[in-house]
C-alpha cells in the first residue's frame, strides 16, 4: 500500500509507492550506454587539450600539463560561469538578473580511459576526495564566491557528456535555493529542540537500522525516510561537521565508505548511470552550526513525469527499507 512520508528536512512529502513494481531488475533495462571510440582529452598524454591545470598530484614529479600524473583538476573548456568580473546586479524588482561570475572546474580523476570512481582502490578515491577540499579551500579565498557544490554526472543519462572518470565543481555568487532550505529546516529544528536534525536522523536510524547501508568509526550510510528517488542513499559523518573540508582527518575512512557504497550499487543495480552531489555550508557564512554536510547519491532509475513537475510530488516505487536491504545484502554477498 502507498504511504505519504514529510521530508523532516526540507518539509515536503514524497509518495512511497510499494505497490510499483520497483525491484532492482525492474530497473536495469532503463540503463544508457556508451557509444564508445573517439578521441579523449582527459587521457593521459593529452594534457595539451584541456586547460591548464589548477591542480594535479604527480609522483614522479613531472611538469604541469604532461603526463606522469594521478589526479588533475582544470577550468572547464565550456564552463557554465566564469572567474572574470564583478557580481553586479540588476535594479529591476520582477525581472532581476546579476553577471554570471563563479568558477566551473573538472576533477580527473585517474589517467586510464577504463577506470571508474567504483573500480579505484580507496587511496585513489581518497585522493579525489582531498582535490575536492583543495579547491574548496581555495576558491573560498575569493569573496565574489558564495558558495561551492561538487558534484559528480556518471553516465549519459546523469548528464554526463565524456565518459572519463571525472566530476565537477561550480562556484557561484549566490547560495542555491536547495542549500537555504536545508539550512533553514536545520536551524528550525536546531532552535526547537537544541540538536542538529542531521545527529538525530543519524542517531534514529542506527537505532532502528531498517534504512542503513552500512557503517563504519566515522559515518553512516543510510537510505534517507521520504527519499524521491529509489535507492537514493547518503554518506552522513558522525562527527557533527557543517563543512565538508573539516573532515580532512577522516578522508580515509570516507574514501571506503563511498568506495564500498558505489560496489553496492553496481552489485544490486547492474552498474547504473548516477549523480551524487557535496551539499556544505557556504563559504562565508560563519554561522552555520546548525548544518551537517553530506554527501547525497542518486541512480539513474526513474524518471521525472508529469505529475511530479506538476505537483512537486515525487513517487518512490521503491520504499528506502526495501533499498537498504537490497544494498546491504549485497555487501554480505561480497
Amino acid at each position: 500500500m502507498s504511504e505519504l512520508r514529510r521530508d523532516p528536512i526540507l518539509g515536503r512529502w514524497v509518495i512511497i509507492s510499494s505497490d510499483r513494481a520497483g525491484r532492482p531488475l525492474d530497473f536495469r533495462p532503463a540503463r544508457e550506454t556508451w557509444t564508445g571510440g573517439g578521441f579523449c582529452p582527459f587521457c593521459a598524454g593529452n594534457e595539451y587539450t584541456t586547460p591548464s591545470e589548477l591542480l594535479a598530484y604527480r609522483p614522479d614529479g613531472s611538469p604541469p600539463d604532461s603526463p606522469g600524473w594521478d589526479l588533475r583538476v582544470v577550468p572547464n573548456k565550456f564552463p557554465a560561469l566564469r572567474r572574470e568580473g564583478e557580481p553586479e546586479q540588476s535594479g529591476e524588482i520582477l525581472y532581476q538578473t546579476m553577471s554570471g561570475i563563479g568558477a566551473h572546474e573538472v576533477i580527473i580523476e585517474a589517467p586510464g580511459h577504463d577506470q571508474t570512481l567504483a573500480s579505484l582502490p580507496a587511496d585513489s578515491v581518497e585522493r579525489v576526495l582531498k582535490a575536492y577540499a583543495s579547491r574548496l579551500l581555495d576558491l573560498k579565498k575569493d569573496p565574489r564566491l558564495e558558495y561551492v557544490i561538487v558534484f559528480k554526472n556518471h553516465g549519459p543519462s546523469a548528464g554526463a557528456t565524456l565518459e572519463h572518470t571525472h566530476s565537477q565543481l561550480i562556484a557561484l555568487p549566490i547560495v542555491p535555493t536547495r542549500v537555504l532550505a536545508e539550512m533553514e529546516g536545520a536551524l528550525s529544528h536546531r532552535q526547537s529542540t537544541g540538536e542538529c536534525i542531521f545527529c538525530d536522523i543519524i542517531h534514529r536510524e542506527l537505532r532502528h537500522g531498517a534504512r542503513i547501508v552500512a557503517d563504519n568509526e566515522h559515518f553512516t550510510v543510510l537510505c534517507p525516510f521520504a527519499s524521491p528517488y529509489a535507492f537514493e542513499t547518503w554518506i552522513l559523518p558522525k562527527k557533527h561537521t557543517p563543512r565538508f573540508e573539516s573532515s580532512a582527518e577522516h578522508f580515509p575512512a570516507l574514501a571506503a565508505i563511498l568506495s564500498d557504497l558505489l560496489r553496492r550499487i553496481n552489485a544490486v543495480l547492474g552498474k547504473p548511470d548516477y549523480n551524487f552531489v557535496i551539499h556544505t555550508a557556504p563559504l562565508h557564512e560563519n554561522n552555520v552550526d546548525h548544518y551537517h554536510w553530506h554527501l547525497e547519491l542518486i541512480p539513474k532509475l526513474n524518471r521525472v513525469a508529469g505529475f511530479e513537475w506538476g505537483s512537486s510530488f515525487f513517487i518512490n516505487p521503491t520504499p528506502p527499507e526495501e533499498a537498504a536491504s537490497f544494498l546491504r545484502e549485497a555487501g554480505q554477498e561480497g
